[in-house]
């Protein structure tokens, strides 16, 4: 606690009269990517399995937090305390299990108990509210919780090939709407294929974004034992090219 304090002292001065200029001109609205830009550095680092970032990150994601609850006390709305005596209740509330004398079997019991005592939290919730999920949330991750709340409500696919078959259907699509040339089609049916694989790995238990991020970080990898290999890249030509990243991949698995 002794620590925590002080990074509110820290946070305090740093927005005080002889503050730093660049802390004293934020809003919530201007340090909001400063905050998601830290939760994806939190989020690489622990990917990585970087112990030592990821304390740093997390640091720095705490920093956010504190800042924001500083500017909201300076303009009267609220303060820290606030922020974590709020937290706190919310826990305990979404933890009947641990904290009171209710009885769970599986950690898909807890799940679906959070997600019920959470619409008991918002007075005059109704199902119309099932889709309110932050269209700022990564595409990707918004489409999968889409599918796992119209799952909810009993509209699902029963079976992996059920969805691959979908796959395929709305790959045809989009394959048709190539051959128009409307772009405007063209791009809502590679929408639909992007939601439908989407919901392909939700359904394989697997996370579409973090799959998407390995294999970014996959190409990356190859391309630049593609260059290393090759050091005049840009002369070789297109089926050079091709031999090129074949030996990249096998060298890559030599390593």
């Amino acid at each position: 606690m002794k620590s925590f304090q002080q990074l509110i002292d820290i946070v305090k001065r740093l927005r005080g009269p002889d503050g730093c200029p660049w802390d004293k001109a934020q809003t919530h609205q201007s340090l909001t990517p400063y905050a998601v830009e830290e939760a994806l550095e939190l989020e690489e680092a622990i990917e990585n399995r970087d112990m030592a970032n990821t304390k740093e990150e997390l640091g720095d994601l705490l920093f956010q937090s504190v800042l924001h609850a500083e500017l909201a006390r300076q303009s009267g709305h609220f303060d820290i305390n606030d922020v974590l005596d709020h937290l706190n209740q919310k826990m305990v509330n979404r933890h009947p299990h641990v904290f009171d004398d209710e009885k769970v079997n599986s950690a898909s019991e807890v799940v679906n108990n959070w997600e019920h005592i959470k619409a008991q939290e918002k007075p005059g919730s109704t199902e119309t509210e099932l889709f309110d999920i932050p269209k700022a949330f990564p595409a990707l991750l918004r489409s999968h919780k889409i599918g796992k709340r119209a799952k909810r409500m009993d509209f699902d696919w029963d079976t992996i090939e059920q969805v691959l078959g979908e796959v395929t259907e709305e790959f045809e699509e989009l394959k048709q709407a190539l051959d128009s040339g409307d772009k405007s089609h063209i791009e809502e049916e590679l929408g639909d294929v992007l939601f439908t694989l989407s919901q392909l790995a939700r359904h394989l238990d697997l996370d579409a974004e973090k799959a998407l991020r390995l294999s970014n970080i996959k190409f990356v990898t190859r391309f630049r034992k593609m260059l290393e290999l090759e050091p005049n890249f840009l002369a070789i030509s297109r089926s050079e090219k091709e031999t090129l990243w074949n030996r990249a991949k096998r060298a890559l698995k030599s390593e």
